[in-house]
């Protein structure tokens, strides 16, 4: 776990939405009706949040590097999840440090 590029990575609050979608995504993505046997892809993600591919794909990227998200490519798409290992450890790490 790398707790400064975890920081980095919620310093955004686009990050901190897509992170909240993902951790309901029955809730987040009701009206979607999509399976989420993988996760969440990333196309789902990029409807839901309003905004450019590109400018998705980035925050996206953002994530996985931080180690918050889990990318499966499962043909030509691509699905996200949380990490929740690496969540919790940093929810830890941060209870004990301030």
């Amino acid at each position: 776990m790398n707790a400064d590029l975890i920081h980095k990575a919620l310093a955004n609050p686009l990050r901190r939405d897509i992170l909240a979608w993902l951790k309901t995504p029955d809730t987040a993505f009701a009206q979607e009706r999509v399976a989420f046997g993988h996760g969440v892809s990333l196309n789902t993600i990029h409807a839901r949040s309003g905004l450019a591919q590109s400018t998705v794909s980035a925050h996206v990227s953002s994530l996985v590097e931080a180690g918050l998200l889990v990318s499966r490519r499962v043909g030509q798409f691509v699905f996200l999840s949380r990490n929740e290992d690496v969540i919790e450890s940093f929810v830890r790490h941060v209870s004990r440090g301030l």
